[in-house]
């Protein structure tokens, strides 16, 4: 059976997880809590860059989520998570690259920096550039791509629908809202959901983590 190594809170995790589920794949769960585990040499041996997520499918390794969903569409292709159309493949594309290179970096200021700082601002002026963009590319259609769902959808969302927690009133996006609602009622997002308390101690890890950085760096 697959074992999926994740860590329930991580955002990036929680893309591979909703694949499984969406895709209805078994799996055997390997939690983390990333509180020193991810550095003990069993998990290193895995992945040398302790971090999640990791799958080990018929003994072949896979890290990096993008990688991950990519597999796990090859080799598990119903129900299709990906679009054939060239247009429409190209806006999943570009929905997953935007989420995980300008979407969520930008979040981690939203939860570090204090809010008169010039760098909160700018993150809250870039997320809105980025929302606004989502909102041309998912149009009138249900998904991102397709009227089914893509992985576009998983990748973006499992971190707009977060953003009014870190103070993002997508009530300023309509069609961005109306989407985040169709995506919680799908039973893999209810299953994987956040609490607000679980929240809040990810966003102190996020704390913890940034301020190690800055030491090692300083």
């Amino acid at each position: 059976m697959l074992k999926f190594y994740y860590a329930p809170l991580s955002p990036i995790a929680r893309r591979v997880r909703l694949a499984l589920l969406e895709k209805q794949i078994a799996f055997e769960p390997v939690l983390l809590s990333l509180d020193g585990d991810q550095l003990q040499s069993e998990f290193v041996e895995i992945n040398p860059f302790h971090h999640v997520p990791v799958i080990v499918d018929d003994g072949f390794r896979v890290v990096e989520s993008l990688a991950i969903l990519d597999y796990l569409e090859a080799k598990y292709p119903t129900p299709a998570l990906l679009p054939t159309q060239p247009e429409a493949l190209a806006t999943v594309r570009m929905v997953q690259m935007v989420t995980a290179n300008e979407l969520f970096p930008q979040t981690i200021p939203l939860i570090y920096e204090n809010e008169e700082s010039p760098k909160f601002a700018q993150a809250k002026q870039h997320i809105d550039k980025i929302l606004q963009f989502f909102t041309q590319l998912l149009g009138d259609s249900s998904y991102f791509g397709s009227k089914q769902l893509t992985l576009a959808d998983i990748v973006a969302g499992t971190v707009v629908p977060s953003l009014p927690r870190l103070g993002i009133n997508l009530n300023n996006y309509p069609k961005l809202n109306d989407w985040c609602g169709r995506l919680m009622q799908r039973e893999a997002w209810q299953k994987t959901d956040v609490s607000a308390e679980d929240f809040e101690q990810f966003k102190r890890k996020v704390r913890a983590l940034v301020k190690l950085r800055k030491q090692q760096t300083s």
